[in-house]
């Protein structure tokens, strides 16, 4: 009623007669409650003040430090048929220890004598290289042998060129020495005649420088005659020349390449050679992978497989291990607005399912039951969840983790930045505005020197 109409309006002085109207304006619970709304005003305000450290939060799992603490599986390298089990879940199992035996069931290694056979094979290979070897040695020899045979013909009928040479010389010197007798005897007979028809020489003289002269003319004919057989042995002794090293080099050449022939030959046996031992290889080492062994000291969690007798292919996982000496971290998510805000080295306080926790995100000092923590590597893409992952070691300089904490647990991670007023958080947050960009400046400059 906004009390415009004086009509009906109650008269204050008439309400002053009632004693319950008088009580209620000297009641002084209304004063307290003044005061206390005043009291809790003034403490709200001062509290907008109160420092509050920024952190970034985030969710995550236990795991270990390095990828070989983790837990894997095994996997069978080749096909086989499971024939015997050495272990059951939850043995612990050293490295080399052996976990399970299969059998092959490959048509192509069912031989059980497969790897002596191709030790045989090798052999005989290895026999035929030297073989060969030996060949390419000996026609190496027999060609040094045939060079210097023909060497020696050669000399030999350079010799026969000179002797013929010589004898021409010798029979042309003759035939020189004929023809001079021809013109001396002609001369003489010549003289004879001229003088018997003076009378001075009988008759009998011009007969016999007619004889003479007769007799030197036979002579020159058969010196011409001698002197071109040895112009005939002369080109003959130089036709053998070419026919010795023709002859020679056609020998040469037929070893040469025979010597190639063999040589081809054990270059091919030797490929062989070496693709039967690297099948020998293959088969030794295939032998030893019937038996699956541990790589490393832990716990079988589970059999993958099961039975006797069942098929495996290669690749199939059979069994789980957890390796039983790990070093213990926690990887965390964070959301992509705060991954430039996380840097390796920074502390973090971590605290894990199962274990009594006060947390106070924004004063860590007041927080109870979490443990630092240190940041040893961001990983920069994208999980498939959306979040980036954090991997988390503990921290030397503080308390060291629970012994009892497995591979798996759950845990929260609160990262700490900077110190800012309560009232700037909460303009902050309401806002969605990230953290103020935090940069460990000090700490990385320490670093770097």
């Amino acid at each position: 009623m906004l009390n415009l109409s004086q009509i009906n309006k109650t008269d204050q002085k008439l309400l002053g007669r009632y004693s319950t109207i008088k009580n209620l304006a000297n009641r002084p619970h209304y004063k307290i409650l003044n005061r206390i709304i005043v009291t809790f005003s003034i403490f709200a305000v001062l509290f907008l003040f109160v420092p509050w450290t920024q952190n970034i939060s985030g969710s995550g799992a236990v795991t270990t430090l390095k990828p070989n603490q983790r837990p894997q599986t095994i996997q069978s390298l080749i096909s086989g048929r499971i024939e015997k089990w050495y272990v059951q879940e939850g043995d612990f199992v050293k490295k080399g220890d052996t976990i399970l035996f299969i059998s092959e069931i490959k048509e192509d290694y069912l031989d059980p004598n497969l790897v002596q056979n191709t030790k045989d094979q090798m052999d005989a290979k290895k026999m035929s290289v030297e073989s060969y070897l030996g060949k390419v040695t000996t026609l190496s020899s027999q060609i040094q042998f045939i060079e210097n045979e023909k060497k020696l013909k050669l000399e030999q009928a350079r010799n026969k060129i000179r002797q013929s040479i010589l004898k021409v010389t010798s029979d042309s010197i003759d035939l020189v020495a004929v023809k001079t007798q021809v013109k001396i005897a002609n001369t003489q007979f010549n003289r004879a005649v001229q003088l018997n028809k003076e009378g001075l020489k009988p008759l009998t003289d011009v007969e016999e420088k007619r004889l003479k002269l007769q007799d030197v003319d036979a002579k020159i004919i058969t010196q011409e005659n001698k002197l071109l057989t040895s112009k005939n042995e002369l080109i003959n002794s130089k036709v053998e020349i070419n026919r010795i090293t023709a002859e020679y080099n056609e020998k040469v050449a037929k070893a040469r390449s025979d010597q190639f022939t063999a040589l081809s030959n054990q270059f091919d046996t030797k490929a062989q050679v070496n693709k039967l031992e690297n099948q020998y290889v293959n088969y030794s080492i295939r032998n030893g992978m019937y038996y699956i062994k541990a790589p490393q000291n832990g716990y079988v969690n589970r059999a993958l497989q099961s039975g006797i007798g069942e098929n495996i292919k290669e690749g199939t996982s059979i069994v789980s291990i957890m390796p039983s000496n790990y070093d213990i971290a926690v990887e965390t998510f964070i959301t992509p607005i705060d991954l430039p805000l996380v840097k390796r080295g920074e502390k973090v306080r971590v605290w894990f399912d199962g274990w009594p926790t006060i947390v106070f995100s924004g004063w860590p000092d007041i927080s109870y039951g979490t443990f630092g923590g240190k940041i040893v590597a961001v990983e920069n893409f994208i999980s498939d969840n959306g979040k980036f992952r954090v991997l988390i070691a503990p921290d030397e300089d503080e308390d060291k983790w629970p012994k009892q904490l497995s591979i798996g647990a759950g845990a929260q991670t609160i990262a700490l930045l900077n110190d800012v007023p309560i009232w700037f958080e909460l303009w902050r947050t309401l806002n969605g505005f990230p953290p103020n960009y935090y940069n460990p400046t000090t700490k990385i400059s320490k670093e770097k020197k």
